[in-house]
């Protein structure tokens, strides 16, 4: 069944120790093919039930709970893009990264510079990070793992190095090369022996399946008030009103196109998922269960916001759009979009060259899978005010800024390793994005022409 992920569909059991614990644990894993997500999922697909066979899989335990670990794509979930590996990672056992109980670190890696042994990390995603798993006190199913809180200090800080992200990249692209198609990978760090290990791989099933020849795009038609912001998952629009649900057991409350919103979702919200017109939550990452569901439904969601429940109002009219890049934004009221589709193969031949102009870096592997001779102009001023928003002598003058605005400033440069270190970075992130989405066409950058209005309108602007 090559074109359905099952993700989550199954039950996973940690730290299992002895024969008849992992006797135990085995039958559960058997008996979740018929729980109730799995007959849901099964029934959506149009699965007959007889015909799906499950065997139960036992490793080793990778010891994660004092190292790190995490799920990577051999492509970009939300475009399809496929010169990249996607890498999110967490302290802790995955689990919590998969189930979207927490907001991981991301990164970027491009494929081809990577093979030719350079610098290959195009740009990196700082998550709070705010709980890890590690083993509990006994050794069988259900009471085998616990969660914990993030000392603040691991909080600010990726819980990968370069060379660790460059090396699980080198081997998603093995595993890519084996398979002959795009990957979907668990894996976790051992915190005793300091080795990177892979866990799990199975074919990506959305955006590898997707026409490149139709191209679909959802434009608003006007924008309104941003109520809350997180991770993007997919390139749709939805709108209706709020329904904040705590646990799946007040899923009746969601009626067909509303907006569900809760801390975090997993996969046994999927009969409640296919009703909504949009998926909001507190927690969780681009790579979870819940949002390759998500995808699968081809529902728009924006994970990680860190205080939807709180900051949206049950029955609060209120758009979601992911069309806007890697961050997907909440709207007040529901505002109207269009929905443009178009063929690549119906567009005419034309006797000339059109180069593109692309200023925002998170439409970059979206915008390079259109016809085009390259970027004739790439603009650092987004660049600079989106995803480096200080003004650059707040930077050089760090230490002596206000307590308030050192505050804003550190919030911004969180996992790097100084103020001016950031903005380089920064630059260097968002133009190896453009360049690695066109390569090896040309990508023209024009140095930024902000004026004096603008940049004091950055963190720091208007010391």
């Amino acid at each position: 069944m090559p074109d359905a992920s099952f993700a989550g569909q199954q039950e996973t059991f940690l730290n299992i120790r002895g024969v008849e614990n992992v006797i135990r644990a085995a039958k559960e894993v058997f008996a979740s093919l018929f729980n109730d997500r799995a007959i849901s999922y099964r029934v959506h697909q149009g699965f007959d039930h007889k015909l799906v066979a499950l065997s139960a899989g036992v490793q080793r335990m990778v010891r994660s709970e004092t190292g790190t670990a995490g799920v990577m794509f051999t492509l970009d979930t939300e475009s399809g893009f496929r010169d990249v590996v996607f890498i999110t990672g967490a302290y802790g056992l995955g689990e919590t990264v998969v189930q979207g109980a927490v907001n991981p670190d991301e990164f970027y890696v491009h494929k081809d510079t990577l093979a030719a042994g350079r610098p290959a990390i195009l740009r990196r995603n700082l998550g709070s990070k705010a709980i890890k798993m590690i083993y509990g006190e006994e050794a069988k199913a259900g009471r085998s793992v616990k969660v914990i809180d993030v000392e603040p200090a691991d909080r600010a800080r990726f819980c990968l190095s370069d060379a660790e992200v460059s090396e699980l990249a080198k081997q998603a692209m093995i595993i890519e090369k084996h398979y002959k198609c795009p990957m979907d990978i668990e894996w976790a760090k051992d915190g005793d022996d300091g080795k990177l290990y892979i866990v799990q791989a199975r074919p990506e099933t959305v955006k590898s399946r997707a026409s490149a020849n139709v191209m679909e795009r959802y434009l608003l038609k006007e924008t309104g008030k941003v109520l809350v912001e997180g991770r993007a998952i997919g390139q749709r629009i939805g709108a209706g009103k709020v329904r904040i649900i705590k646990d799946v057991s007040e899923m009746d409350k969601v009626q067909p196109g509303d907006v569900l919103v809760s801390d975090m979702t997993d996969p046994d919200w999927e009969p409640v998922m296919k009703r909504a017109s949009a998926i909001v939550t507190n927690r969780g990452g681009r790579t979870c269960h819940a949002a390759i569901i998500a995808r699968e439904l081809g529902i728009p969601a924006v994970v990680g916001c860190g205080n939807a429940t709180h900051t949206l109002q049950d029955g609060q009219g209120v758009t979601v759009s992911c069309a806007e890049g890697d961050t997907g934004y909440i709207f007040e009221g529901e505002l109207g979009f269009d929905i443009k589709t178009n063929s690549v193969d119906a567009m005419p031949d034309l006797p000339f060259k059109i180069m593109m102009n692309v200023g925002n870096p998170d439409r970059a592997f979206d915008f390079a899978q259109l016809p085009n001779a390259g970027v004739g102009l790439a603009r650092l001023e987004f660049i600079i005010n989106r995803m480096i928003g200080v003004h650059p002598k707040a930077l050089l003058n760090y230490s002596v800024l206000p307590p308030e605005i050192r505050e804003s400033v550190d919030k911004r440069i969180a996992g790097y390793d100084d103020p001016v270190g950031f903005y380089v970075e920064k630059l260097v992130e968002g133009i190896s994005t453009l360049a690695a989405a066109f390569t090896p066409k040309k990508v023209i950058v024009r140095l930024s022409d902000f004026k004096s209005n603008e940049y004091a309108n950055l963190i720091g602007g208007k010391l």
